[in-house]
């Protein structure tokens, strides 16, 4: 069960990396809201041929957990992507993934608060050592760089994003019993309808820009791979191991993303970098093994 967990969450930070890339590359090629709005099009598009007859077979519980359905499509899909995509355009990839780093923190505390799940204190060194490997990325290997960072606009409303994505994680514990294709469907369908007002909004402004063939390649691959296959496999590692493990694997996507950016965009791959891999899956580790031992002495 848990290799299975591991390989699923491994594969969605893989994607989300490439996500990472996909929204340093679409500035300028695709506009933001544009590009949310025109992801969960083709989200919903290519998720309906296999989720519609499922979702009408479950449309009862769907009907009577609507409120939390749409919650969670709003917080987990649309609202995240919607700051994310736009913090890019204010602040630097640096922040963004030093920001991101705090997503396991806020699902641990979360799920403290709201359901009094107890995180073992294992557990809390392999975060700090996940941060450090976060941090060390996103500085370049001189973690004196952090000081110097400067926060803005883009900045702030990250750290909203953070708190919604963390919101989400920690909802899909009281996810309804239905199917996975009408799940992610349901969520599918929300973000798409929340996401609309803020592509009108867009468009009405002025700021819109109209994809080009890379901006359109990017919304593809946006759609497809961050949006569908990573988010079913978001939620099933979440169902296997708890919120709280499967929060810790988020510290993978910036390290994943200097690694496809190493790939794609032709940087040099550094020691640093080795060091931080290493930080981030000895953390990983280390609390996948406390969490794994608390599982089985309360199970």
């Amino acid at each position: 069960m848990h290799r299975a967990a591991y390989l699923f969450l491994l594969s969605t930070m893989l994607l989300w990396g490439g996500n990472s890339v996909a929204g340093k590359l679409a500035v300028g090629h695709v506009s933001p809201m544009t590009l949310v709005f025109l992801r969960w099009v083709m989200a919903v598009l290519i998720l309906l041929p296999i989720g519609w007859r499922t979702l009408r077979e479950d449309w009862p519980e769907v009907r009577r957990h609507w409120r939390l359905l749409a919650g969670l499509g709003a917080c987990g899909f649309t609202i995240f992507n919607v700051i994310f995509y736009t913090a890019l355009n204010y602040t630097t990839a640096i922040n963004v993934s030093i920001e991101q780093a705090a997503i396991p923190i806020v699902i641990i505390l979360a799920n403290f608060v709201l359901f009094r799940l107890r995180v073992q204190p294992l557990q809390i060194v392999g975060v700090v050592l996940t941060i450090a490997g976060v941090a060390l990325t996103a500085s370049h290997g001189d973690l004196g760089q952090l000081l110097k960072l400067e926060l803005n606009f883009g900045d702030a409303i990250m750290l909203v994003a953070v708190l919604c994505y963390s919101l989400y994680s920690v909802g899909l514990r009281l996810r309804p019993a239905i199917r996975w294709q009408s799940f992610m469907l349901a969520l599918s369908i929300a973000a798409l309808l929340v996401s609309l007002p803020f592509f009108v909004w867009e468009v009405a402004s002025g700021r819109v820009i109209v994809p080009d063939a890379r901006g359109r390649a990017l919304t593809l691959y946006t759609a497809l791979g961050a949006s569908v296959v990573s988010q079913v496999l978001y939620i099933k590692g979440n169902e296997l191991i708890g919120a709280n493990r499967a929060g810790l694997f988020i510290n993978l996507v910036p390290i994943f993303g200097t690694l496809l950016s190493v790939l794609i965009v032709g940087e040099q791959f550094q020691a640093y970098q080795a060091f931080a891999l290493a930080l981030v899956l000895g953390g990983i580790a280390l609390a996948e093994y406390s969490g794994s031992r608390a599982a089985l002495q309360t199970g």
